[in-house]
């Protein structure tokens, strides 16, 4: 169980980014006030759980209903989080954990960003669902999947709190000590993207071929 929690913790903070979204959340409301900003990451961390609990819950009964079996979404799932890992590393925007410079720009002329870029794509995104979906549908019974919910959850939190201090949390971290957590948890989140692929391989038809 202490695994579970482990390893779901660290893909969700992985994934998430909460140093990230904290920096882009202080650029993005650097001219708002107080109680502005709270309401923006309240509501930004809502809608964004709504959505990953949404895809946790339901995800493989959609994935079902397309025909995709859990050994092909275990290898998708670690093809798309290895990706991911890379961007980390090299400290890379491709979208795939951050805003694009297109997003960036329609964001900036918003003056709501709760929705988006904050709640999706930047906290509920791709990778983030996808991990989601993956680590529930792996869940041995249902109070493993409940780890796994509890860390998504707790991940969450953390990023709401760094939210509401963003602008300290910046100015604390800089550029490079954001970049720094990102390449050491993006390192971690590769090992674990193969380990996927690796699960995903073995319980695949394929598996009799190794």
């Amino acid at each position: 169980m202490l695994e579970t929690a482990l390893v779901a913790f660290t893909t969700f903070f992985a994934t998430v980014g909460p140093p990230d979204v904290a920096a882009i959340f202080a650029a993005l409301t650097a001219r708002d006030a107080a109680p502005v900003r709270r309401h923006y990451a309240l509501r930004a961390t809502g809608i964004a759980g709504l959505i990953l609990l949404f895809f946790a819950v339901f995800g493989r009964i959609l994935l079902e209903s397309f025909g995709i079996t859990l050994p092909a979404l275990r290898t998708a799932g670690g093809l798309l989080l290895f990706l991911i890992a890379v961007d980390l590393v090299f400290a890379r925007d491709s979208g795939g954990v951050s805003t694009t410079t297109a997003e960036v720009a329609e964001a900036e002329t918003r003056q709501d960003i709760s929705v988006f870029p904050m709640a999706t794509p930047l906290i509920a995104g791709p990778g983030t669902i996808g991990a989601a979906i993956v680590l529930v549908a792996d869940a041995e019974d249902t109070l493993e999947a409940l780890v796994v919910v509890a860390m998504l959850m707790a991940v969450l939190a953390i990023t709401y709190t760094m939210m509401r201090v963003a602008l300290g949390v910046q100015k604390v971290l800089g550029v490079t000590g954001v970049h720094v957590i990102s390449r050491v948890m993006g390192l971690l989140l590769a090992a674990l993207a193969v380990q996927f692929v690796f699960d995903g391989l073995m319980a695949s038809p394929l598996a009799g071929s190794f």
